[in-house]
């Protein structure tokens, strides 16, 4: 049964703390066997990684038809339609303007001593995406995840796609082919992960990999971390809809359908100052539900895991729940979003109005989707430019400079019993 409180309830903080700390998927204990694949892959190189893709896609593979080639890529954007492919231009162009915007700024300058100092940011060599695969294919993910990675300088990027029986999705290839990716495997899963972190014969390792994936693909990303940078481990879906009178009962229940849809642990969260709107909110849901193509797995979502909070008022009192929640999608549908907007601190992704639905955000918007998800939002951000890059500071010491603050080092290095570092400065000063 969907889950209903009114902040003015006995029991209410017991009740939304329980909710905060309940777990909304069955993590399936794979370690073991990630474990087992990643090392397989890395001892064993291609012939690992070619039986492990006969073993769970059922493809038979070699080093010739591992890569997927340029014909098979100009065929499938040939049997992809014209109005789609725009579609997905569009949403590339929109996305690589957001991202632009988002480069960081190198600095260097003087201080009081004379010593030169500042930073400077580079992007990673080479950046290695997963793409899911099968039923569960996502153009829109290619582009979030490739487009970063471009606009930061990221010379290689190699993607990573399972081919179960050899079947690739034509929009997929083609949203690679938008954003420039030539380098395109089938493989997927644990051993995917394994292949882009250690490198086998035929694939070349990198330094960062990014994208979803299932529990495998989740399990192998935090084994490999470390090897290589990861971007984040990603939990199911979950959106947070603020609303008042003002808003449309029918758009925002299509809104939280929209993240129900995705899978059964997927989450959607109503917080409104309005019982009558609600109620309303709360009829259309189930109204709507008869008409989805994925209504099953949506009233799932939403019995399971869906909630409704009902405060004073959203100004006073609905930032605050809204940031022990830190939701990955965070939906201001109110008179006055930008002022509600203003109180909030955690969230993954803000969209203000109710002409701005979240699922716009998913595909042409701008800002990224990939989001921090089961509260990270708390203290981390969504994949954007700077994911790519990392930051080297720089420090050029003069004469002057030692004179003026090296017997402080001295002194300093002392203290802690490292008189090699103590003795490295006196010698100049």
């Amino acid at each position: 049964m969907t889950l209903r409180l009114d902040v003015k309830e006995n029991g209410f903080e017991e009740k939304f703390a329980a909710f905060l700390a309940a777990k909304r998927e069955n993590d399936a204990d794979v370690n073991e066997a990630v474990a087992e694949i990643i090392d397989g892959v890395r001892r064993g190189g291609d012939k690992a990684l070619f039986e492990y893709t006969k073993r769970f896609d059922r493809l038979e593979l070699t080093a010739e038809t591992a890569k997927v080639s340029e014909r098979e890529i100009e065929k499938a954007v040939k049997s992809c339609s014209k109005e789609t492919l725009d579609a997905l231009y569009l949403a590339a162009e929109r996305i690589e303007a957001f991202h632009e915007k988002q480069m960081p700024e190198s600095r260097m300058f003087t201080d009081e001593t004379g010593a030169l100092t500042g930073w400077r940011w580079t992007s990673v060599f080479a950046a290695g995406l997963y793409v899911p695969g099968g039923t569960a294919a996502y153009p829109s993910s290619v582009l979030m995840n490739a487009i970063p990675a471009k606009v930061a300088g990221v010379k290689r990027i190699v993607m990573a796609v399972p081919a179960p029986e050899g079947k690739l999705n034509p929009l997929v290839l083609a949203a690679a082919d938008c954003v420039g990716i030539d380098e395109i495997y089938r493989i997927g899963g644990a051993q995917a992960i394994a292949a882009m972190a250690y490198g086998t014969e035929t694939i070349r390792p990198v330094d960062m990999i990014v994208g979803p994936g299932n529990a495998y693909v989740a399990a192998a990303k935090r084994q490999v971390f470390g090897k290589v940078g990861i971007d984040m481990i990603a939990g199911p879906s979950e959106i947070l809809v603020v609303a008042d009178e003002t808003a449309n009962p029918s758009w925002t229940a299509t809104d939280l359908l929209s993240q129900a849809e995705h899978d059964r642990s997927a989450q959607s969260i109503l917080i409104t100052d309005s019982e009558a709107f609600a109620d309303k909110v709360c009829a259309e849901i189930e109204e709507q539900l008869k008409k989805l193509s994925r209504s099953d797995i949506a009233a799932e979502s939403w019995k399971n895991n869906g909630a409704v909070f009902i405060v004073g008022n959203v100004y006073e009192d609905a930032a605050a729940l809204v940031d022990r929640v830190a939701p990955e999608h965070l939906e201001l549908y109110v008179k006055d979003p930008e002022e509600l907007c203003k109180r909030v601190h955690h969230a993954g992704s803000i969209f203000l109005g109710g002409f701005t639905p979240e699922a716009v955000g998913d595909y042409i918007g701008g800002p990224n989707h990939v989001l921090p998800t089961a509260r990270s939002a708390r203290f981390s951000s969504g994949l954007g430019t700077q994911s790519f890059m990392k930051r080297s500071t720089i420090l050029s010491c003069t004469q002057r400079t030692l004179d003026k603050v090296g017997r402080a080092a001295v002194l300093l290095a002392e203290a802690e019993g490292l008189t090699a570092h103590a003795e490295s400065v006196r010698r100049r000063l």
